[in-house]
């Protein structure tokens, strides 16, 4: 008994050691690093990858369509003849690149293009790099307002220095009209949206950020949370920090 008992608890410890070194070695990726030195960095794209265009979605009461663009990753595999192996075959499980729900485009975009009912051109949204996470069509606020707003979720630089615009990256909110245009920023730089709400009766977005306030690269107790609001009725949209606490 005192064998068995003795053996459980080596593998005990073993399991715990192997979990442990695990965890070391899966570090968290910061969210900033801080650097003077400036770099041209791009959405990342795997050679194996292709751009596509998702087929055009609509927003109800709008004269526009509009056309999600992301890229479309191959996995690639041996493929074998016989007992000999040929060149590398490529499999992909979906040619989508958004999805579409209650008047919110999601996905890993790095752009999108919108073409105006009645015509055949497409305007591109902007000629920066990007990662577009979400899309939102403000409805409520343009039923009441009859201006018609699309709010955006999206890393617009390599924060973390990783040569790489990402999921790891910071996410800021950024705004355009129905078409595209007046595509403008509205949270601060090196401030990660944490959320955001629009409420109508008043006509205002409402966001929090929070900022590496203690510079350690990653957000914790000891940052700064920051709050905003924008008039969404103005003409020219700004955000103005105020201080609920």
């Amino acid at each position: 008994m005192k064998k068995i008992n003795g053996m459980k608890n080596l593998v005990l410890a073993l399991t715990l050691f192997l979990a442990l070194a695990s965890c070391k070695q899966e570090k968290e990726v910061p969210k900033v690093r801080y650097s003077s030195e400036k770099k041209d960095s791009k959405p990342i794209i795997d050679s194996a990858d292709l751009q596509v265009s998702d087929l055009p979605i609509e927003f109800p009461n709008t004269d526009v369509l509009v056309f999600p663009i992301g890229n479309v990753n191959f996995v690639s595999r041996d493929s074998k003849i016989g007992s000999e192996t040929s060149s590398k075959s490529y499999s992909t499980q979906s040619f989508n690149v958004s999805n579409y729900n209650d008047f919110e485009i999601t996905g890993y975009l790095t752009n999108l293009k919108f073409q105006k009912q009645n015509t055949d051109s497409l305007e591109v949204l902007t000629n920066k790099s990007l990662l577009i996470e979400s899309v939102t069509y403000l409805k409520n606020f343009a039923d009441k307002s009859n201006k018609k707003i699309l709010l955006y979720s999206l890393a617009d630089a390599d924060t973390n220095q990783d040569n790489a615009i990402d999921q790891d990256d910071i996410k800021s909110i950024y705004v355009s009209d129905i078409y595209g245009k007046e595509f403008q920023k509205l949270s601060p730089d090196l401030q990660e949206v944490i959320d955001w709400n629009v409420l109508e009766g008043i006509k205002r977005l409402y966001f929090r950020t929070i900022e590496d306030f203690n510079k350690n690269g990653a957000f914790d107790a000891k940052d700064k949370v920051h709050y905003f609001y924008v008039d969404l009725m103005q003409k020219e949209l700004k955000a103005v920090e105020y201080k609920p606490i």
